[in-house]
């Protein structure tokens, strides 16, 4: 459990205790959520990623984050799944890689609204569970969260590095625990297109979602 794994007390920006989370899922936001728990910060999920597709793909990935929230009795807020609006921005970069101008504009569509909440809500500082995935660019994400606060007073953007001291171990060993959700590519309908181009041309399977679960064998369909 939790409370018997030793972590670093974690400190917010400017000793604030009250925090909104922007989790993409449950799998990253496991170690975020129980490392902000065990260090006594007060914080609220925030749960806004029209990226993710196809509905399916999104309602197996928010489902699990609400499990997990009610868990440890964690406010969630469930934003809009604006799906159009997300491709309306992607327009033109459907082709762009990994990494690239098309995942710097999912962040920053994410974080904007994430922004957006706390400064109407009275939250002094958000972060994200974005930055623990090895598979992300963490100065790429750290950049979308700090042009999200700009515009607001006295709001920050924690840019706590989530990986470290085991941070991404403990992710993998919550996962397991818990048996999330293995979701097998990013969330977006371009990275569900690039992954199962790379796996038929490795000779694997393509992505049959809802299959694989952390922590269980994987079945076939």
């Amino acid at each position: 459990m939790s409370e018997t794994i030793e972590r670093p007390v974690l400190t917010p920006p400017s000793g604030e205790k009250k925090v909104l989370l922007h989790s993409c899922c449950a799998p990253c936001s496991g170690e975020v959520m129980e490392a902000m728990l065990a260090s006594g910060v007060d914080y609220t999920i925030f749960f806004y990623n029209p990226n993710i597709h196809p509905k399916r793909e999104y309602l197996l990935r928010k489902d699990e984050n609400v499990r997990f929230a009610e868990k440890h009795g964690v406010p969630f807020i469930d934003a809009d799944y604006d799906r159009d609006n997300w491709f309306a921005r992607a327009k033109g970069m459907e082709h762009e890689p990994e990494r690239g101008i098309r995942c710097t504009m999912c962040f920053d569509m994410r974080f904007e609204r994430t922004a957006l909440y706390a400064h109407e809500h009275g939250f002094p500082v958000m972060t994200s569970s974005l930055g623990i995935s090895r598979w992300k660019n963490m100065a790429q994400i750290n950049e979308s969260g700090k042009r999200a606060v700009a515009p607001y007073e006295g709001l920050s953007y924690w840019d706590y590095n989530w990986r470290k001291g085991g941070g991404s171990a403990r992710m993998i060993e919550i996962s397991k625990r818990e048996e999330f959700y293995q979701q097998e590519y990013c969330g977006c309908v371009y990275s569900l297109r690039d992954t199962n181009e790379h796996r038929i041309a490795t000779g694997r399977d393509r992505i049959v979602l809802g299959q694989n679960y952390y922590g269980k064998e994987t079945t076939s369909e």
